[in-house]
């Protein structure tokens, strides 16, 4: 599995890149906008073609999930540790309705903790020293003894995948790797035929 976070500030022509992303074989998109209004998450929205938004996942303004038919929603690490035990009721409120929920982690120890609670997968960072954030060093980490699936971010690109997979990693999530990149789409469909020869 290969997921695809976008970049907080907007690049140049997005939407377009993440429509060429999709007919290229991208599987999943996470619209991480911390900075966006509901009407600017909306106008994003609209602009990724219709056949695609069953592949998006929302990182803020949730409840356009169901207006836009998405995939579902992630919930960042803070927000979830604020939730507290209602963290899980949160979650239900979507899963009932058909939605995936994922959540981040930077321990994998604490995954364990919400073993109970229906995620439909985890990402954990940083794997390796991130491309997006070059001060957070990678640390490794193994989660080949986690039942639950774990999605590995930071430092990942095509040369790493298998290294990925063998720490026992369910999928990969990249940002920098893909956005960063001289050419995006070039980056992306690498790392697309990369993850399909390791998973």
């Amino acid at each position: 599995m290969l997921l695809l976070i976008t970049p907080e500030q907007d690049q140049e022509k997005e939407a377009d890149l993440v429509n060429t992303f999709f007919k290229n074989g991208l599987e999943i998109l996470h619209l991480r906008k911390p900075f966006k209004s509901y009407a600017q998450h909306m106008a994003y929205l609209s602009a990724i073609n219709e056949e695609y938004h069953n592949k998006i996942v929302l990182h803020y303004q949730h409840d356009l999930a169901e207006d836009f038919m998405l995939k579902g929603i992630h919930i960042q690490e803070q927000p979830r540790v604020d939730f507290g035990e209602e963290f899980g009721l949160y979650v239900s409120r979507f899963t009932s309705q058909g939605y995936d929920v994922s959540t981040s982690f930077h321990n994998p120890s604490e995954i364990m903790l919400y073993k109970d609670v229906a995620l439909i997968y985890n990402l954990l960072s940083p794997v390796f020293t991130a491309i997006s954030q070059p001060g957070m060093q990678g640390k490794a980490f193994d989660v080949s003894e986690i039942d639950i699936p774990v999605i590995g971010m930071g430092g990942v690109h095509a040369e790493n995948i298998h290294l990925v997979k063998k720490l026992g990693y369910a999928g990969v999530g990249v940002l920098g790797g893909i956005w960063n990149a001289e050419n995006p789409v070039d980056a992306c469909k690498s790392l697309i035929k990369a993850v399909k020869k390791v998973y």
